[in-house]
């Protein structure tokens, strides 16, 4: 199925209105127009949009500098209560299933919520989901956050006090090219990202 970028805005927007913590649209089951890619296919693919954070380790982490690899790019953050943590618990089953295949990918984590997502709740998130070592989930001041999500067109929906009404749940696949090429639903599968990721890094 080949979205443009406009259509996956208007699936976000109306997922949010539902309320939750995200999208829950169905993934599909096949990419449509020859790319046997899995998600919504993006016509035109466009180049990503710049992505320069700190894991939750400390060190630096550039989209530009992943170049030639397959990236999947998804926003998240700890005290989701529903999607967040299937996203993050797939991506990490895809990435133990994929292999040696592995080393073609990166997976990329970024919080929507800075001021609850400290290392210590990140280190928790992560081990409880099988995801340690398997990603980097990535932080910032407010701030540089929100220009980043307004780049990405990441809705973010603040509840009270601290707490996240919801946001765009979604998985981004970066090709080796850097060009954004398909975007996933929150409940895309292990087996799909499997099935894409040697797709992405050759193209």
């Amino acid at each position: 199925m080949s979205v443009s970028l406009k259509w996956v805005r208007l699936i976000v927007a109306g997922a949010l209105l539902l309320g939750g913590c995200g999208s829950s649209a169905s993934a599909p089951s096949g990419g449509g127009s020859g790319s046997g890619l899995q998600g919504l296919i993006l016509r035109p693919a466009k180049p990503a949009p710049p992505l320069t954070l700190r894991n939750y380790a400390g060190g630096s982490v550039s989209l530009a500098a992943l170049r030639g690899k397959a990236v999947l790019v998804t926003f998240v953050y700890t005290h989701c209560p529903d999607v967040c943590p299937l996203i993050v618990a797939s991506l990490a089953t895809a990435d133990r299933q994929l292999g040696p295949a592995a080393r073609e990918v990166r997976i990329l984590a970024v919080t929507v919520d800075p001021r609850r997502d400290t290392p210590a709740a990140i280190r928790s998130f992560l081990a409880s989901r099988g995801a340690t070592g398997r990603m980097d989930y990535l932080l910032g001041p407010h701030a540089q956050l929100a220009r980043i999500w307004k780049a990405w067109e990441v809705a973010v929906q603040p509840g009270n006090g601290a707490s996240i009404e919801g946001h765009s749940a979604l998985v981004y696949g970066i090709a080796a090219s850097g060009r954004m090429k398909v975007v996933y639903p929150s409940n895309v599968t292990p087996e799909q990202i499997v099935h894409d990721v040697p797709l992405l890094a050759r193209s």
